[in-house]
């Protein structure tokens, strides 16, 4: 999915919750990312245009929190908790994702390979690393 600004964008727009799951003092989401403002979106697997510099989703561990909520491998991170998560830093976004004390709720996502969203919602909302989400911080 690749997005140019001021351009309508489609995608199937999902909202879900992921619960961390506590594994001695490490919280697990069960996902990996790539991507980012910051990182070379020609190594990106999942940009059909190879310009795409959004976070999205690289590995889900089976039956893991990330996986019983319904996130699959090549979805699109929209929004987390209400942040923004189109125009982020890698670091930024797995920062975010892996705030300690803090749930993953009301993420909202753009699902692959056929993406529908209604770009006045985009506006509403206001790869080559991987990463595991496992954090103490």
């Amino acid at each position: 999915m690749s997005f140019i600004p001021g351009q309508p964008v489609t995608a199937v727009v999902q909202r879900i919750e992921i619960q961390k799951l506590r594994q001695g003092d490490n919280l697990i989401l069960g996902f990996s990312i790539g991507g980012g403002i910051d990182q070379d979106p020609g190594q990106n697997p999942f940009s059909e245009d190879k310009t795409d510099k959004g976070i999205y989703v690289t590995r889900i561990t089976p039956r893991g929190p990330a996986d019983v909520a319904g996130l699959r491998m090549g979805d699109k991170i929209m929004q987390v908790n209400g942040w923004d998560m189109t125009m982020v830093t890698h670091d930024k976004a797995r920062k975010r994702l892996t705030k300690k004390n803090e749930d993953v709720r009301n993420t909202v996502f753009a699902t692959s390979p056929q993406p529908i969203l209604d770009s006045s919602y985009l506006g509403a909302i206001g790869v080559n690393r991987h990463l595991s989400f496992s954090a103490s911080s």
